[in-house]
């Protein structure tokens, strides 16, 4: 019922709604230091500002918590339906070849830049689903919401901050990865160790590694400055890595310094084997170095060893595992920091309906610490799972279908969305199945077409869940 008229309604907007991803998606909203009002820096809240003027614009009732979070409201009535989306995005980082990461740009049916397919595009065509039953006059009578956070990157406190004044919706998704519907999100063990030993003088040596951005993304770039070694020596065993690895190495003279720098691939830390990692290829590449033997050099050893540059399912560490809900535990090494007497890591490893912290947890512990390291990270997050036999996600299934003609049916990912924590949450949308929109890589893109048909499927659900 309605279809003919929302699926004429967002394809007359198509160009408008690509203005708006656009519009937004041109604001770097990538987490930066506290301001006075803005908890997450500038951009993340000019970026809220932003989307909150286009939904008021479009007649909705609009509402901004401190900052945190905004929302648009549908109408006044009771409350039914959440839509989570978020706003703030990841570190631009490096590769980017189609258009710089701030500059949008639509080609060949698909809009590249940061944020376009996560989450900036998604949140508009929600934005559009709700333009649609209200200047159309769909009959509801309850209210769907949208809600825009602004932390969903760097760990969801927006979130805490917004449900602590507001209960959540009887029912919520968030068009923050693919469809059909997601209703298992494995846990997560976002590791943070470190290690102190003393300073060593003695040549050659490893003055610094330094590598990553983010927890929660593999590291594309990673970079080392050494003394006392020939860089014919280097280059003939950097050759060497890379044919192992795919991961280059540019090294460059520095007064009596070689700088090395690891190029590789960056992807999201849910999906490690998608990427390169220059973190653990340059710490295969120093291995493979004669160093002077110090308390330093013995930490890379031990680095490589517990995370070896093949190994993405957490094998080295003892915590390979999976189950038929949720599949395989993937561990992904992303950010590292060393100096001459002291080492700082993290790891983001995403675990099955399995995974406790008996055997994630506790296992890990006890590896890094018989190599010398000290976990800081206390607990681990615990998985997320909704009854896929509800009327909830059959309602979302149904509409998935009669908009695309495929079948729908639920399935589990590792990355965490806003819903995570919510009673009755789950992902829905908003990239179509097999997808690869560059998600926290270079040249991250939508297509087009899938974020009207994303908008559609979204405008029917709520038309369907909040009659």
């Amino acid at each position: 019922m309605y279809q003919k008229k929302i699926e004429e309604f967002i394809d007359a907007h198509r160009q408008e709604m690509v203005d708006d991803i656009c519009r937004l998606c041109r604001i770097n909203s990538e987490r930066s230091g506290y301001q006075e009002g803005m908890p997450y820096g500038k951009g993340a809240s000019m970026a809220l500002s932003e989307a909150l003027g286009l939904a008021e614009r479009y007649g909705f009732a609009i509402h901004n918590y401190d900052n945190y979070v905004g929302t648009a409201d549908l109408n006044d009535k009771e409350k039914q339906l959440d839509i989570l989306a978020h706003l703030d995005v990841v570190p631009a980082g490096d590769g980017w070849s189609v258009t710089g990461p701030f500059e949008p740009l639509e080609k060949d049916g698909k809009i590249y830049g940061r944020g376009t397919a996560d989450d900036k595009g998604p949140a508009v065509a929600a934005l559009y689903a709700m333009r649609a039953v209200k200047e159309l006059g769909l009959p509801v009578s309850k209210n769907a919401r949208l809600v825009l956070g602004t932390d969903e990157e760097c760990g969801s406190s927006d979130l805490r901050h917004y449900y602590k004044v507001e209960e959540e919706a009887p029912m919520s998704f968030s068009p923050d990865a693919e469809f059909p519907v997601v209703n298992v999100e494995k846990g997560r063990l976002q590791g943070h160790f470190t290690a102190e030993f003393e300073a060593s003088e003695s040549l050659p040596r490893v003055c610094s590694v330094k590598g990553g951005t983010k927890i929660n993304v593999v590291p594309g770039k990673a970079m080392a400055v050494i003394e006392g070694l020939d860089d014919d020596l280097v280059r003939g065993e950097g050759k060497k890595v890379e044919s192992e690895t795919g991961v280059s190495f540019a090294i460059k003279g520095m007064n009596e310094t070689l700088e090395i720098t690891a190029e590789g691939a960056g992807s999201h830390a849910c999906e490690p084997q998608e990427g390169k990692n220059a973190v653990t290829a340059l710490l295969l590449l120093l291995t493979r170095l004669p160093f002077a033997d110090c308390g330093q050099i013995r930490a890379i050893r031990s680095l490589t060893e517990l995370f070896p540059y093949d190994d993405t399912a957490g094998r080295a560490l003892g915590i390979a595992m999976e189950d038929e809900i949720s599949g395989t535990l993937t561990l992904a090494f992303s950010m590292l920091e060393i100096t001459g007497d002291s080492l700082d890591a993290n790891f983001d490893s995403r675990c099955p309906v399995c995974a406790n912290e008996e055997n994630v947890l506790k296992p890990v512990r006890e590896r890094l610490s018989a190599h010398g390291f000290t976990l800081v990270t206390p607990a681990m997050e615990p998985p997320h799972h909704v009854d896929g036999e509800s009327h909830f996600v059959k309602t979302l299934l149904k509409a998935y279908e009669r908009y695309t003609g495929r079948k729908g049916s639920c399935g589990y990912m590792g990355g965490g969305t806003y819903v995570h924590n919510l009673k009755n949450g789950v992902a829905f949308g908003a990239a179509m199945p097999g997808t690869d929109n560059r998600m926290h890589g270079a040249d991250e893109f939508a297509v087009v077409e899938d974020l009207l048909t994303s908008a559609k499927i979204f405008a029917q659900v709520i038309v369907d869940l909040c009659k």
